[in-house]
């Protein structure tokens, strides 16, 4: 009689070799004459870019190039996408405003990327960054969810009236409806979710890698799934052919979700890479992630619960504001 597996101990295979140090994590991946990346980000939630001066950055030891969301579009980089479409209670698509991985003419968030900078060194290319000069106009910044769609709130986006992306509704409308005008007793709650930061152990982190031989580009990238990046990164961000776009996704350190997604920061080092035909290197920091990671929840939710006079559940109805931040991801 064959032994079931239920209840079983599992002798874990991968242990040792993490437990030992012998992992290989993006950060771990050096490339032969690589260069460094350090994000110049902004200090405002929202505000106008009205100039920047990279000069003095430019000029700073070991600095080897400063790029701008100017810059990026000059070369025909394109935004990045939100891959999920939701259709609003209006029939039409929903509102998705441009997210250029550096920012142009606006920030929208704490952290947005302004510049990027590549250097030597990354102690090079950090203190080259605090030399870049940006005038910023400062607007009021919408931060709480529950008003954020008032009319008295200032407006973010413009292909986005009240901020409102869309307005998703799904179930059985008139059937909910009916089981409320017949109920004997109506309970309500009123949640609030509270916005979430992933935070997996390892940050994020991207080395892109271009041959100007071949016109291929390596990208070692903390990824939960290489091939959505690969087609994103070439069919929507033109950095690369698919054919000639590789990412290789080593150990990852935690992800939760969180890595599944598109950054900018991996635009802008695949770019820096093609840009200088050298191989660019970036690592968050933790206080980048907490900037600049994709974050969760932040939901202010009113739940109605429709009752007869034996406590039998007929229906539920919920209506949930969902902060979904600066940009779709």
């Amino acid at each position: 009689m064959t032994e079931s597996g239920i209840g079983a101990s599992v002798r874990r295979k991968e242990d040792v070799r993490f437990l030992t140090g012998k992992g290989n994590y993006t950060d771990d991946v050096n490339v032969v004459g690589q260069t460094y990346a350090y994000f110049v980000r902004s200090p405002h939630a929202h505000a106008t870019i009205n100039n920047i001066d990279t000069s003095v950055a430019s000029a700073s030891d070991g600095v080897i190039a400063v790029l701008t969301g100017d810059d990026l579009a000059a070369d025909g980089i394109g935004p990045l996408i939100c891959g999920v479409n939701v259709t609003s209670d209006d029939g039409e698509p929903h509102k998705a405003p441009a997210h250029p991985a550096l920012a142009q003419g606006k920030v929208n968030y704490v952290g947005d990327h302004v510049a990027v900078v590549i250097a030597d060194t990354l102690d090079q290319a950090k203190d080259a960054a605090e030399k870049v000069e940006i005038d910023y106009g400062v607007l009021a910044a919408v931060t709480d969810t529950a008003s954020a769609a008032d009319n008295s709130q200032q407006q973010i986006h413009e292909e986005a009236p009240n901020n409102i992306c869309y307005n998703w509704p799904f179930g059985e409308k008139e059937a909910v409806n009916d089981a409320f005008s017949s109920a004997h007793k109506i309970a309500s709650l009123e949640l609030v979710n509270n916005r979430m930061v992933t935070n997996p152990m390892e940050p994020r982190a991207a080395v892109g890698d271009f041959n100007s031989g071949t016109e291929e580009i390596t990208l070692h990238l903390t990824t939960q799934n290489p091939h959505v990046h690969r087609l994103v990164l070439s069919a929507f961000n033109q950095l690369a052919p698919e054919h000639k776009l590789r990412v290789v996704g080593p150990d990852v350190g935690g992800g939760f979700g969180l890595k599944m997604m598109c950054f900018p920061e991996y635009i802008a080092v695949m770019h820096a890479s093609r840009h200088l035909s050298r191989p660019v290197k970036w690592t968050a920091t933790r206080s980048e992630s907490f900037l600049s990671d994709a974050q969760g929840r932040d939901h202010v939710t009113d739940a109605y619960l429709a009752l007869d006079k034996d406590g039998k559940f007929l229906g539920l109805r919920v209506s949930t504001v969902a902060k979904l931040g600066a940009y779709f991801s």
